[in-house]
């Protein structure tokens, strides 16, 4: 027998070593085509006379037909047994994703969203330190726009020391970990190339790039555990940033795959995280899950069968819903990104630097007062550059939720923030001044009409009580300026709120927090800030969190705070001195 016949429900599927001759004759059989991602040609029903004479011709055999769905209900989490030192709090559905993780070593991490991932992933290792695993030093492979959380998140979380990885330490990385000055080390899917490949041989014409053609520098065996934060994005067999993730994983004991959206089309989606995860032998090999769950005409079959044969080896997920109880209701989260206008924040920077120094020297009331003023406007100028510089990130966070079916709820205030967001997102609804009280409204009834959820796979046209057609709702993201949209809307149809761009006090954040956090929602709401790092971000973000539970500030004057942001830029300035 030189192949295999397999019956599907719509058609057969053929597979058999290259033969010129072979090849030639079943391209005269009707209808057929070839399934790369499977090396298999299907043939349709229709045309089993003319696959029977070429199955006679070649000894090509008939494969048993597949059987029907095995499944059964999922059995819950594991509890965890073992006491893990962090400095964070875990939340019970946390611990039994932790207990789930230290049990499977490779997985994917699959929770919705703000269930905390990230947390999850850390205690992980830290659990499996304690059990006496070796596990440290980690690599972390991440979006550019969240090394520097993960950098934050290792060390508000844990007692361990998170290093980015850069071209200073791009060769001797490793004597930071002997030296006790990293413990994780960080980089992004971008960089795998600049850090761990030695060379690429060049495939012979007409054949593909594969891991076989990668050299990979020895330092790679340097880490005992790797996390892929984000890890759809690796999901196309074809791209280098995936061949360079799978061969960095390999012989990994612990290989933490972290994504809200696992699969975004169909089963074939997986297939990468699964052999970064070396988790095919779970399945029946690569053949038998590609013949098993990606077959038809969707490349999708057997979908509750490998639901719960994932969940039983390799996989969990979460939704807000389930583990509601667990959860407080609003929480925040930041995000420090590195801006595209370094150079000019840098120089503007600088002139407010040297002009608070007038302003401190400065005798005459009157004139403090009008310097005061015009320190605000420089202040203002360096929030603008710093929201400017952050757009890129803001829309690869954007895109991720989008892509996961979620809806968000973005602040902003300038126009030009406002302008770029209408450029990048043309199905996008506005709440800003620029809108009429009509519009708004308009904007508002889009957003709240109708979850995304319920519409997802219902696009065809229903009829309302009068009798009229209308299509549901699938608006995803409205943006609002949060001096327009900050009071008197309600947004309860996403659980997720985040500002491109930190309103001046702390009343101001809470009122379009509370846009989404109000008495009909039924999520966790949580909130997400951007911070340009080593930007006015984050003293502004500190003041407004530090000052929060002062009334004076919750309630009180911009005035106020306008002189309490001015007085800590000098201060500041002055240690820098």
């Amino acid at each position: 027998m030189s192949g295999t016949i397999i019956e599907t429900e719509n058609n057969y599927e053929v597979a058999f070593p290259f033969n010129p001759r072979m090849v030639d004759a079943i391209k005269r059989i009707p209808g057929r085509y070839f399934k790369s991602t499977s090396k298999s040609w299907v043939v349709p029903k229709t045309s089993r006379k003319e696959l029977e004479a070429f199955s006679n011709r070649y000894g090509i055999g008939y494969a048993e037909k597949q059987a029907p769905e095995n499944y059964a209900a999922i059995p819950p989490l594991p509890e965890l047994t073992i006491d893990i030192p962090m400095k964070y709090t875990l939340f019970p559905f946390q611990k039994n994703g932790v207990a789930y993780a230290l049990e499977k070593k490779r997985m994917i991490i699959g929770d919705q969203m703000g269930l905390g991932k990230t947390i999850t992933a850390i205690a992980t290792l830290v659990g499996a330190e304690v059990k006496g695993e070796d596990v440290f030093p980690c690599l972390v492979i991440a979006p550019s726009s969240m090394k520097h959380n993960w950098k934050k998140e290792w060390e508000d979380a844990s007692y361990k020391k998170a290093l980015v990885l850069s071209d200073n330490c791009r060769k001797n990385f490793h004597l930071y970990y002997e030296a006790g000055m990293g413990d994780v080390f960080i980089t992004n899917f971008e960089s795998l190339k600049k850090y761990f490949v030695r060379k690429i041989e060049k495939p012979s014409a007409g054949r593909k790039m594969t891991l076989k053609d990668v050299e990979f520098h020895p330092t790679i065996n340097f880490f005992k555990s790797i996390i892929v934060d984000e890890s759809h994005r690796v999901k196309s067999t074809a791209t280098q940033q995936t061949k360079f993730t799978k061969g960095i994983a390999q012989g990994k004991k612990y290989i933490l795959l972290l994504t809200g959206t696992p699969v975004v089309n169909n089963p074939k989606d997986l297939v990468s995280q699964l052999g970064i995860c070396d988790r095919f032998t779970d399945f029946g090999g690569y053949k038998n899950y590609m013949m098993r769950y990606c077959g038809g005409s969707n490349g999708a079959t057997n979908l509750k069968e490998l639901n719960y044969r994932l969940n039983l080896t390799c996989f969990f997920r979460r939704d807000k819903e389930k583990v509601l109880t667990d959860l407080p209701p609003k929480t925040r989260q930041v995000v420090l990104c590195d801006i595209s206008t370094r150079h000019e924040y840098n120089e503007a920077l600088h002139s407010l630097q040297e002009y608070l120094r007038k302003y401190k020297e400065a005798t005459d009331a009157q004139i403090a007062k009008s310097m005061r003023g015009e320190v605000m406007v420089r202040i203002g100028v360096l929030k603008n550059i710093s929201a400017r510089g952050k757009m890129k990130e803001v829309c690869e966070f954007v895109n991720d939720l989008i892509e996961n079916e979620e809806k968000l709820i973005m602040f902003a205030y300038l126009r030009e923030i406002m302008a770029q967001m209408k450029e990048h997102y043309p199905d996008a609804v506005f709440i800003t001044g620029a809108e009429s009280d009509d519009q708004k409204e308009n904007a508002k009834h889009d957003f709240q009409k109708c979850k995304v959820c319920d519409v997802r796979f219902e696009k065809h046209a229903a009829k309302n009580i009068n009798g009229h057609e209308f299509v549901p709702s699938d608006t995803k993201l409205i943006v609002c300026n949060y001096r327009s949209a900050g009071v008197g809307h309600t947004l309860t149809a996403s659980s997720r709120v985040a500002f491109i761009e930190i309103p001046w006090t702390a009343a101001d954040c809470d009122q379009c927090e509370d846009r989404a956090h109000r008495m009909s929602q039924q999520d966790n709401v949580t909130c997400t800030y951007f911070l340009g790092r080593d930007t006015i971000d984050e003293w502004l973000y500190d003041i407004v969190r530090t000052k929060r539970d002062i009334a004076d500030t919750v309630t009180g004057t911009e005035t106020h705070i306008e002189e309490q942001i001015i007085d800590k830029m000098w201060n500041l300035f002055n240690q820098e001195k």
